[in-house]
């Protein structure tokens, strides 16, 4: 079996910046880390190698930089590590990104075996579109299975996967065909403490670094700026709340005063509610 797993090197949240002229995130002398919601991407697909075999081949577009997420990913126990990296790319919106990376897979797929999951995590923590893991099952014609939050079961002999999937209405029990792409929710799982025998492998293992044309992009409009179509018009804080905490009477029955108190800030709580009981 072999896994995909999609990663992002991004800015640390907590310091992040936002360049006032070109409303871009300012990456300059700003700490990076793995997306935090690829990280449970890479765990399930980790599990899954060591239950059923296999490898788990990492692959992120990016700077030179984003080789140390990928060797981080690396000793946390992933066999393989592809970094697609080109001036071509930079600017990149969801758009062109997915463009590049479902043709980066398909390069992965020739060399090393076509993958039967690829795992990415819900969305990134500087965008939070959620886009680019469903963008690339589009481009590669890959049924998705979005927001999961369990691999209830896997079947390599039918090539099938059944995942629970969490949606507004509660949880949903999904059963499709691999191949299949898997964007995978928060809190899913822990990332492991990586082994010593992995975290030197990783300090001496091999990047695989392909430009544009070493991964078979054809058409290199579509990739970075040229090729992505959405344009950030204003980037803000939003205002700070005037509202003032109110405080409640508990009297004998406390739950009850809340309840009702909240009830009479917000009406349109109290009919949504009803008419999702109605719907169980």
């Amino acid at each position: 079996m072999h896994i995909v797993v999609c990663i992002k090197q991004v800015p640390d949240s907590a310091q992040i910046r936002v360049h006032p002229v070109t409303n871009t995130i300012m990456r300059q002398g700003v700490p990076t880390i793995i997306n935090p919601y690829d990280l449970f991407a890479l765990e399930a697909a980790l599990e899954l190698r060591d239950k059923f075999g296999g490898e788990v081949t990492v692959l992120t577009m990016g700077p030179p930089s984003a080789e140390d997420s990928l060797r981080k990913a690396l000793t946390y126990g992933a066999d393989r590590a592809v970094l697609l990296t080109d001036r071509f790319f930079a600017g990149a919106d969801t758009l062109a990104t997915s463009y590049a990376l479902a043709t980066a897979i398909r390069k992965i797929g020739a060399d090393y075996g076509q993958p039967d999951i690829i795992f990415v995590g819900k969305q990134t923590i500087d965008g939070d579109t959620a886009q680019v893991g469903p963008g690339i099952a589009k481009r590669l014609g890959l049924l998705q299975l979005t927001y999961v939050a369990k691999i209830s079961a896997l079947d390599l002999a039918s090539r099938a996967i059944e995942v629970e999937r969490r949606s507004e209405g509660g949880v949903q029990v999904l059963r499709t065909k691999l191949p299949c792409l898997v964007t995978m929710l928060e809190a899913t799982n822990q990332i492991r403490r990586g082994a010593m025998a992995d975290a030197l492998r990783a300090a001496r293992a091999q990047i695989v670094k392909w430009s544009a044309q070493d991964a078979g992009v054809e058409d290199i409009s579509k990739c970075g700026l040229r090729g992505s179509p959405t344009i950030v018009k204003r980037v803000f804080a939003p205002a700070p709340r005037t509202e003032k905490a109110a405080m409640v009477e508990a009297g004998e029955n406390p739950a009850e005063a809340l309840i009702a108190a909240i009830f009479s800030r917000q009406p349109k709580l109290e009919t949504g509610l009803a008419e999702l009981a109605r719907g169980f």
